[in-house]
């Protein structure tokens, strides 16, 4: 298992298409959602990516405060497939939220689909006090992250 974290200009046509064809897979396939996953915004993330081998294994985006939000944000955070039930999200996670406070970036925000939201408070997120919403006709709850990473 290897992590790396790179600029939308740092990637390969191979990691771009690995990333979109696993978020295509997943945000629409799967969860039945045709709506438009490219936002104009990969251009000024940071993308996580978790191999296992050479396989796309998770990923996630992470903006610095003032892109997306005023806070820090994680988004697209997904698994793949494949890879589910190995504790990959979590791992992607953990490396998402450490690379954020490494920019000094504590104060975390995600925007998660409501049957996530127990995964993401064993991270240490916290539903915000706004009421859930629809998103892409899915229910979304906003979270919060402030402190820091339990480490095993």
């Amino acid at each position: 298992m290897r992590f790396e974290i790179k600029s939308f200009h740092e990637l390969t046509v191979s990691e771009l298409y690995a990333m979109l064809r696993m978020r295509e897979m997943v945000f629409i396939v799967e969860q039945n959602c045709p709506y438009q996953d490219l936002d104009d915004t990969d251009q000024k993330a940071l993308h996580v990516f978790l191999y296992d081998e050479e396989q796309l294994a998770a990923y996630t985006r992470i903006f610095k405060s003032g892109i997306k939000y005023p806070e820090a944000s994680i988004g697209r955070v997904v698994t793949s497939p494949l890879h589910r039930g190995k504790g990959y999200g979590a791992k992607v996670m953990k490396a998402s939220i450490e690379a954020l406070q490494r920019m000094g970036e504590p104060h975390i925000v995600l925007s998660s689909q409501a049957y996530a939201e127990k995964f993401y408070e064993k991270l240490g997120f916290k539903r915000t006090g706004k009421e859930p919403y629809l998103e892409d006709d899915i229910p979304h709850v906003e979270m919060e992250f402030k402190g820091e990473l339990e480490h095993e």
